[in-house]
């Protein structure tokens, strides 16, 4: 039966078929398809071939199609029509609904969410649903279509594409200043309560920064903890430590948020916000659009923080 898959020629095949019957011609059939005219002598004759009998009278002028010709290309033409409605219709219908996207509360709550309403804007289609987790997303196991995830870029069967690098630094609020007075150096920070999280990357983070400091002996096992970054600046916020931040829990501006950046230290962040989805994933419509407009936007941030860097806030007067 010509059910069969092994029965079934070549799509380029039926294709040639398609074209030629539809102009009369083998010279028009290779234009449209960007073919040469001996290829699709060549397909039309793997036709032939393939089912026993003529498709097209060669003798015929202009060229006609035979009695079995006639009945198979409407079969093709159908095929193909059929196919491409088929396959618009799924893209509209991709492009459409839920995006399911799982990142860090921090990035979520200070980088992503401010923007999302220029995204909607953009793709009003597409109904954003953001879940914030501290583990890697396990996209076969977990209903999410993309990450965006803190490391280094290296992960097992997933599409990954560099988003965003930042810098650490310390800040506190303009009160601790008040309270504490400005810190003269780096190793003055001793005299100064550091909020830490619970974790280790906390104190790896700080460790990494009073080094690019000139002070690596300073300890950094005391002081208030949190379980996550947010946490620990919004104590910040309140007067209550030092903080070290990277540059997107910052990102809508030191003064609005009433913090002072301490100074003028250059320490790049050891890893950096990756886009990741399954691989294959990345060309779907709806993770498509998203991908553009993220990284679009992370591109103007990155000039910014490289600009801040180039420039440091200097500290306003406390008294």
């Amino acid at each position: 039966m010509l059910l069969m898959s092994e029965h079934l020629p070549p799509i380029a095949a039926l294709r040639a078929l398609e074209a030629a019957a539809r102009h009369g011609s083998f010279t028009r059939a290779a234009d449209e398809l960007n073919v040469t005219q001996s290829a699709i002598s060549h397909q039309i004759r793997q036709l032939e071939e393939f089912w026993g009998f003529e498709l097209f009278a060669r003798d015929a002028r202009p060229l006609a199609l035979t009695k079995n010709g006639a009945a198979l290309a409407p079969v093709a033409r159908d095929f193909f029509a059929r196919l491409s409605s088929t396959l618009e219709g799924l893209r509209v219908e991709d492009a459409r609904g839920a995006l399911k996207i799982s990142t860090l509360e921090s990035f979520a709550l200070t980088w992503l969410v401010p923007r999302l309403s220029n995204f909607r804007e953009r793709h009003p289609e597409i109904d954003v649903w953001i879940s914030t987790k501290d583990h890697l997303v396990d996209f076969t196991a977990e209903d999410v279509d993309l990450g965006v995830r803190l490391g280094h870029g290296v992960y097992s069967g997933v599409h990954s594409s560099l988003l965003l690098r930042e810098y650490v630094f310390p800040v506190c609020s303009l009160q601790l200043l008040k309270r504490f007075g400005m810190p003269a150096s780096p190793a003055d920070l001793s005299r100064f309560p550091l909020l830490l999280r619970h974790d280790e990357v906390s104190s790896s983070h700080w460790e990494a920064w009073l080094a690019a400091a000139g002070v690596p002996n300073l300890r950094v096992d005391q002081g208030p903890r949190f379980p996550n970054s947010n946490m620990a600046l919004q104590a910040a916020i309140a007067g209550q430590g030092v903080a070290l931040v990277r540059s997107a829990h910052v990102d809508g501006g030191l003064r609005a948020a009433g913090l002072v950046r301490l100074f003028d230290v250059l320490c790049p962040a050891d890893s950096a916000y990756y886009l990741v989805c399954p691989e294959g994933a990345q060309l779907r419509p709806r993770i498509a659009a998203f991908r553009d407009w993220i990284q679009a936007e992370a591109a103007r941030s990155q000039q910014q923080y490289d600009r801040d860097v180039s420039s440091m806030e200097t500290p306003p007067e406390t008294k």
